[in-house]
């Protein structure tokens, strides 16, 4: 599979919590920290998505926003 996405980041889904329509998965990227994204209840399905499994996050977007304190 070729991607355009540069940003892959590898980890564990955490949880997976599954709604009528969509499903909520954690992952886990290191010791504390998680993205979590929002799929629809059929692609956790079509891909057979569980807790434990070792994924990538792939993310593409036209802005991400740098905060520093």
């Amino acid at each position: 599979m070729q991607l355009s996405a540069r940003n892959l980041i590898p980890g564990t889904i955490k949880e997976i919590t599954v709604g009528m329509v969509n499903a909520e998965v954690v992952i886990e990227i290191s010791a504390g920290v998680e993205i979590v994204s929002v799929i629809t209840k059929s692609s956790v399905d079509r891909m057979g998505l569980k807790k434990g499994d070792k994924i990538n996050a792939m993310i593409k977007a036209t802005s991400v926003m740098v905060a520093k304190d």
